[in-house]
C-alpha cells in the first residue's frame, strides 16, 4: 500500500500530456523517480510538443496501448478523465499494480514538503505563479506544481507547469472542481474567492470549509463575501479594497496600458499585467510571502519582472491596428474580469468565447448572462461559437446561441457564429483601428492553435 512518495520508484501516468498530470510527472522525475506515461494524443509518426518536452526531462512516453506498463511499474496514476475501461487500467489491475488518482499523488507530494495550497474559484494559476516568483526571488528556492505554464519556465524550453527547487516550500494549486482540495493538509491554505462554477455554493462552502480545517494557517480574501466567512484571523487576510479591515490591503490602483500599479503597506507595486483581478492575485501572493518572512519590498521587486503565465491575458500582439489577447477565462466571473481588464486599452473590446461542456454551460447559463452583460460597455461586443464537446453522453439541449440571445435581451451587442472557423471573416468589419480582440475559452486543447489562426488571418 502506498502511503508516501517513498513507497514507489517507477510511476506510470495514463494521460501524461494533461496539464495537471504532466506537472506531477515532471516533479516526480525531478526528485529522482523514473517516470513514464502514455496519452491518447500521442500518435505514431506524429509530432507532439508536450511529448517532446516530457522526453527532454527523461520521462519515457508511449502510445496509449499498454506497452509502457511493465513488471517494473510500481504505481499507475490516472486523472479523473481516465475511465476504468481504458485497457491500461485493466492491465494494471491484472498485474495488481496500485492505481492512484492524480490528486492522491499530489496529496502525497504535498505531505512531503512545507506546502502552500492555493484554492478558490478563480486566479489560482496566476497567484501560484506570482507567489513562486516572489519566493524564488527571495532566495527560498521553492518548488511549484501548477495548472498552467509560467512564461519564465517555458522560456527554458519546458512545459512550464512544474519546477523542483532545493528549498522546503512547495506551491500547489488546490482544485475544488473535483473535490480533491480536501485531501491536502497544507502549512498555509490560501482562499482567493468563492463563486459559482463547477458546483452550487452550498457544496463549495463545505469543500472550502474542509480546506480551512486541514490547513495550519488559513488566509482568505476579505473582499469576497463568501470566503470572508471562513477567515481564521483577519490580520493574515488580504483584500483589493483598502476599506476592508485586514492585514494586507491594496490601494491606489492604476492601469496604464499593459501595466498595473498599486500599493500594499505603502510599498509601490508595478506589474506587467492587466486588470484589478491581477492586483487581487498579487496582493494574495504578497500576503502569503510576507507571512513567512519575505519583506513587502522584496515582494514588490520580484513582481516587477513577472512575465505571466500561458493563456492568461496573453498578448499575441497588434495586427492591423487591433490588439489580440488570448485568455483561459471560462466561468462567468473570469470572463467578466478578462473583458474588464481589456477596457482601459481601447474604446471598443470585441470578446469571443467558446463555452465548454453542455452540462456546465446549462448550469451557468444565467450567471454568464448576468456577469457578461454587466461588464459590457455600449461599444463592446460579445461573440460566441458553439459549445466545445469533448465526447461522452452529454445531453445537447443548449447552445451558445441561447446565451447570446439572452445577452441581446439585456440590450448589449451579442453575436453568434456557430463555426469558429468563420469567426474572423464575420468579425472583421466590427474591428476598427485601436480596438481589442479578446479570445476566451478553456478545456479545448486546440484553442492555442485557433488563436494563432486568428492572428494569421486577421
Amino acid at each position: 500500500m502506498i502511503k508516501s512518495i517513498n513507497d514507489f520508484k517507477n510511476p506510470f501516468f495514463i494521460g501524461v500530456a494533461g496539464v495537471g498530470m504532466s506537472a506531477i510527472a515532471q516533479y516526480l522525475q525531478g526528485i529522482g523517480k523514473t517516470v513514464s506515461g502514455s496519452d491518447r494524443y500521442f500518435k505514431e509518426d506524429e509530432y507532439n510538443e508536450t511529448k517532446e518536452k516530457l522526453e527532454a526531462e527523461g520521462i519515457q512516453c508511449f502510445l496509449q496501448n499498454g506497452e509502457g506498463i511493465t513488471a517494473e511499474t510500481d504505481l499507475v496514476v490516472v486523472s479523473t478523465a481516465i475511465e476504468d475501461t481504458v485497457p491500461e487500467v485493466q492491465q494494471a489491475k491484472q498485474l495488481n499494480i496500485p492505481i492512484l488518482k492524480r490528486s492522491e499523488v499530489l496529496a502525497l507530494i504535498a505531505a512531503s514538503k512545507k506546502t502552500i495550497a492555493v484554492g478558490g474559484t478563480s486566479g489560482k494559476s496566476t497567484t501560484s505563479a506570482m507567489l513562486f516568483e516572489i519566493l524564488e526571488y527571495a532566495g527560498l528556492q521553492p518548488s511549484i506544481i501548477s495548472g498552467a505554464g509560467l512564461t519564465r519556465i517555458i522560456k527554458e524550453g519546458k512545459i512550464g507547469n512544474a519546477k523542483v527547487g532545493a528549498g522546503e516550500w512547495l506551491v500547489i494549486e488546490a482544485d475544488e472542481s473535483d473535490g480533491s482540495i480536501v485531501q491536502y493538509h497544507a502549512e498555509i491554505g490560501l482562499l482567493l474567492n468563492i463563486d459559482k462554477d463547477h458546483q452550487e455554493i452550498d457544496e463549495l462552502m463545505q469543500i472550502f470549509g474542509k480546506f480551512k480545517n486541514n490547513s495550519k494557517k488559513f488566509i482568505v480574501n476579505q473582499n469576497n463575501q463568501l470566503s470572508k466567512t471562513l477567515s481564521q484571523n483577519a490580520a493574515n487576510d488580504f483584500s483589493p479594497n483598502e476599506n476592508d479591515n485586514c492585514g494586507y490591503t491594496a490601494k491606489n490602483f492604476v492601469q496604464d496600458g499593459f501595466n498595473i500599479q498599486f500599493s500594499i503597506l505603502d510599498k509601490l507595486f508595478s506589474i506587467n499585467a492587466m486588470g484589478r483581478h491581477n492586483m487581487e492575485n498579487a496582493t494574495a501572493a504578497a500576503a502569503v510571502a510576507n507571512s513567512i518572512g519575505v519583506s513587502m519590498s522584496k515582494c514588490a521587486e520580484a513582481l516587477k519582472t513577472y512575465e505571466g503565465i500561458y493563456r492568461r491575458n496573453q498578448i499575441l500582439g497588434n495586427k492591423n491596428g487591433v490588439w489580440i489577447i488570448d485568455d483561459y477565462a471560462h466561468n462567468p466571473v473570469k470572463c467578466a474580469a478578462a473583458i474588464s481588464s481589456c477596457q482601459p486599452l481601447a474604446k471598443k473590446v470585441v470578446a469571443w468565447f467558446q463555452p465548454h461542456g453542455y452540462g456546465p454551460t446549462r448550469f451557468l447559463r444565467n450567471d454568464f448572462v448576468k456577469e457578461i452583460s454587466a461588464v459590457l460597455r455600449a461599444e463592446d461586443e460579445i461573440w460566441m461559437s458553439e459549445i466545445f464537446y469533448a465526447g461522452g453522453t452529454a445531453v445537447k439541449d443548449i447552445s451558445a446561441n441561447d446565451l447570446i440571445n439572452d445577452i441581446k435581451a439585456t440590450g448589449n451587442n451579442a453575436f453568434f457564429v456557430e463555426d469558429r472557423n468563420n469567426f474572423v471573416t464575420t468579425v472583421r468589419p466590427h474591428l476598427p483601428d485601436g480596438s481589442v480582440l479578446l479570445l476566451m475559452g478553456a478545456r479545448d486543447p486546440s484553442l492555442e492553435k485557433f488563436a494563432k489562426q486568428v492572428w494569421e488571418s486577421l
